[in-house]
């Protein structure tokens, strides 16, 4: 007895049985335009649609393969993690919470930082990371950001704030908040010392985030269609009761109103970085103090 189906194409069968998948990650399908691509060329496009220019939210590894030549850098406070001042339980306790996050994303906190070169210059960089609880602003995020300032001050070289964020991490309430004002004071003694920050918006940059460290830059720039506020459009029009702007909150329209200084092309914006620092000219020390101390120790 025969199947009900059997394809029969140039001596080829393929029973039911043997029909093979399509593996998982091959593809990807823009939540933009709906285009679909190979996975591979999304990448080789630094996962920015190939149609229609929609940038996809990566993270700080991605971020860092894009910016430090060869991908070498070295992190700075790579093992720092939350604690729990305020036994703050929800659906779970916090701390039960962060060890799932952090194996789940293998991530210790919402933002990295690190340091080294950029087209050979070098350059300190703290990223956020959007999969981390939202990207949210905790003690650790704010500390680990005013070092990586305090590491920018000593070896005098410019900083890039890589934002994407969702705001204040509600599991530490006031703790949280406090690092709007610590961190701001930190670059504060950065632009003392005249030295150059750079702050790069992402999608989304809202909250806390954008009310201290991601609009105090000395350049403040935006991936393009990034969502930039302080409350989200939702929050304001149910707030005001009236319909918002076309556009409203996006990259796009915070520049039209003078809150940006320009919007670059993820595909561009190694090369603009580097255009930017080499005209700032900071005076940046040929090696890193920390590294001196290091051959010092050896020697």
């Amino acid at each position: 007895m025969m199947p009900w189906f059997k394809r029969v194409e140039k001596g080829i069968i393929t029973p039911t049985e043997e029909k093979k998948e399509t593996p998982d990650g091959l593809w990807y399908k823009c939540s933009c335009c709906k285009t679909v691509t190979s996975m591979a060329e999304h990448r080789r496009n630094l996962n920015v649609c190939v149609k229609c220019n929609f940038h996809e939210r990566i993270g700080s590894a991605e971020y860092f393969a894009v910016l430090f030549d060869d991908n070498q850098f070295e992190e700075l406070d790579a093992n720092m993690t939350s604690s729990d001042p305020l036994s703050f339980i929800d659906s779970k306790p916090y701390p039960e919470r962060t060890k799932a996050t952090q194996k789940k994303i293998g991530l210790k906190d919402a933002v990295r930082s690190a340091h080294g070169k950029i087209n050979g210059q070098g350059l300190v960089i703290a990223c956020m990371d959007f999969a981390y609880i939202g990207g949210s602003m905790g003690s650790v995020v704010g500390e680990k950001i005013a070092r990586a300032i305090d590491f920018a001050r000593k070896n005098r070289l410019p900083f890039l704030m890589i934002s994407k964020s969702g705001g204040a991490r509600m599991m530490e309430a006031g703790y949280s908040l406090m690092q709007m004002a610590k961190t701001s004071a930190k670059l504060a003694l950065l632009s003392e010392e005249k030295i150059p920050y750079i702050s790069l918006l992402t999608d989304p940059t809202t909250g806390g985030v954008t009310a201290s460290f991601a609009m105090l830059g000395d350049f403040n720039i935006a991936e393009p269609g990034a969502l930039i506020g302080f409350a989200g459009p939702r929050v304001i029009k149910e707030t005001i009761g009236k319909d918002l702007p076309k556009d409203f909150q996006s990259a796009e329209f915070v520049l039209d109103h003078g809150f940006l200084d320009f919007i670059v092309d993820r595909k561009q914006l190694k090369q603009k970085l580097s255009d930017l620092l080499s005209m700032l000219k900071p005076e940046v020390a040929e090696e890193p103090v920390v590294q001196k101390e290091r051959k010092a120790a050896k020697a």
